[in-house]
C-alpha cells in the first residue's frame, strides 16, 4: 500500500505534469538537468573524456561520479518531504540535478564546469518558472483598494495572501491558494491577493499590513486572516526583530 499511494498520486497528476513539462522553461531545464549524462554517454564525445574507471571506459560513470549522484539523490529525497505541490517536486529535482551537473563538470574539466555554470547563471537571469494561470475565485488588491474592500462588510471574513511574482515559494503556492479559493469561497469567506513586490514600499509602512518584500525575510507568501477589517491571524508570524517564525499546519 505504501508503494501504491505515491503511484496513484503520480498517475493522477500525470496530465498536469505533461502540461508543465511542455512549457519552454521546463523543456530547457530538462536539457540542462541531463547535460552531463548526455556528454558522458554520447559516442564521439565521451571517447575524449577523462575517467577513473579501471577498465578505461570513458563512456560510463566512474565510482566517484556514482557516489556524487547517490549523495545528491539522498538530499533530493529529504527535501521532497517538504514539497506540497507537483511544481515544488519538479523544481527540487531540477535544482539538485543542476547542482550535480556543476559538480560533475568541474570535476571532469574546469573549462566545461565554467561553461555550464555560466549557462546556469544566464538561464536563471533570463528564464522564470511559468506563473499559475488557472481558475480561481480571488480578488486582487492594490494599496488603494484593500482598505475599502475589507471594511465594506463586517460579516465577510477575508483571507489575503501577500505575494511576489519573483518568489519561487509564491509561485509554487499559487495553485494551492487558487484551489482553496475554488473550494471554500462563499458569501461569508472571500480570498484576496496583494502583489507586495509591486506595492511593497507602501505596505511596509502600514502597521496592519506590514510585510517585508526582502528576499531574505522568509515572509513570502504571507497569509493574513481579516475579520471586520481587522487582522486576527497571520502565517508566518513575525517576531520582534522582523523575522518570520517557522510554523506548521497543526498550529493553525
Amino acid at each position: 500500500m505504501a508503494l501504491l499511494t505515491p503511484l496513484f498520486a503520480f498517475l493522477y497528476h500525470l496530465p498536469q505534469v505533461y502540461k508543465w513539462l511542455l512549457k519552454p522553461y521546463y523543456v530547457a531545464s530538462l536539457f540542462m538537468s541531463v547535460a552531463f549524462l548526455a556528454v558522458r554517454k554520447t559516442p564521439g564525445i565521451c571517447d575524449h573524456l577523462a575517467t577513473q574507471r579501471e577498465d578505461g571506459n570513458s563512456c560510463d560513470f566512474d565510482w566517484r561520479e556514482v557516489e556524487i549522484l547517490m549523495f545528491l539523490s539522498a538530499i533530493v529525497m529529504m527535501t521532497e518531504q517538504r514539497a506540497i505541490t507537483v511544481e515544488q517536486h519538479v523544481g527540487n529535482i531540477i535544482l539538485f540535478s543542476k547542482v550535480a551537473n556543476v559538480i560533475l563538470f568541474f570535476r571532469l574539466d574546469i573549462r566545461m564546469g565554467l561553461l555550464y555554470l555560466t549557462l546556469c547563471i544566464v538561464f536563471l537571469m533570463t528564464c522564470k518558472p511559468p506563473l499559475y494561470m488557472g481558475p480561481e475565485y480571488i480578488k486582487y488588491f492594490s494599496d488603494k483598494t484593500i482598505d475599502d474592500e475589507l471594511d465594506r462588510d463586517s460579516r465577510v471574513t477575508w483571507i489575503v495572501e501577500f505575494f511576489a511574482n519573483w518568489s519561487p515559494e509564491c509561485q509554487s503556492f499559487a495553485s494551492v491558494y487558487a484551489d482553496l479559493s475554488l473550494k471554500y469561497n462563499c458569501a461569508g469567506l472571500k480570498f484576496g491577493k496583494v502583489d507586495i513586490g509591486r506595492y511593497g514600499e507602501v505596505f511596509q509602512e502600514v502597521r496592519q499590513y506590514k510585510v517585508s518584500a526582502s528576499p531574505l525575510s522568509k515572509q513570502l507568501p504571507s497569509l493574513v486572516l481579516f475579520q471586520g477589517g481587522k487582522e486576527v491571524m497571520r502565517r508566518p508570524q513575525v517576531d520582534k526583530k522582523g523575522r518570520a517564525v517557522s510554523w506548521s499546519f497543526t498550529e493553525v
